[in-house]
């Protein structure tokens, strides 16, 4: 094994959660492409079926978690899985945070039609989401986004990876909306 590929694989499993591809460049003095290269031929190893782990990149971090194939076994190690009760109104919430991120409370109300505090802090607890900072309003009312968690739970790599929505269903979900508040 590479010695890097072995120093990084060291690194990311005692640091447990995601490491930034910047701590690795700075710690072992590689370039990003060299980093780039050495990631690609880990998850390439770890792809072999006899290995319960893999790499995976969210975002600008990296980190070693379970392969999917390995959760039975691992449930009945653990126990206890860390499992998320979404309800409706928390996944609709969470949908606006992830299509519209950074995004306030209010603007969240506004597209809902409803308040959201319950959601956002019961999402913020399961570390789906987190504060961006604060809008430069009067106010300075907090800005939400996903987390690398977030990305996690729903098995992407970026934001930019979710699903679009497809224009014509959006524009009936437009009228369905209109019709709605129309009818109120």
């Amino acid at each position: 094994m590479n010695r890097n590929k072995g120093m990084i694989e060291g690194i990311l499993f005692s640091m447990g959660g995601s490491v930034k591809k910047k701590q690795l460049m700075d710690v072992l003095g590689i370039e990003k492409k060299v980093l780039d290269d050495l990631l690609s031929e880990m998850k390439e190893d770890y792809k072999s079926e006899e290995r319960g782990i893999q790499l995976i990149e969210l975002e600008d971090s990296c980190q070693l978690c379970t392969k999917q194939s390995c959760y039975d076994v691992l449930i009945r190690v653990v126990k206890q899985p860390k499992k998320y009760r979404l309800t409706e109104v928390m996944l609709e919430t969470l949908s606006i945070i992830a299509y519209k991120q950074p995004v306030t409370k209010s603007q969240i109300e506004a597209i809902r039609g409803v308040k959201c505090d319950h959601a956002v802090n019961r999402l913020m607890e399961y570390g789906l989401v987190e504060e961006a900072g604060r809008l430069d309003v009067v106010g300075r009312p907090i800005l939400l986004r996903t987390t690398e968690e977030f990305l996690r739970a729903f098995g992407v790599e970026h934001i930019e990876d979710l699903p679009s929505v497809d224009p014509t269903m959006l524009e009936e979900f437009t009228q369905e909306a209109q019709q709605e508040i129309g009818g109120l």
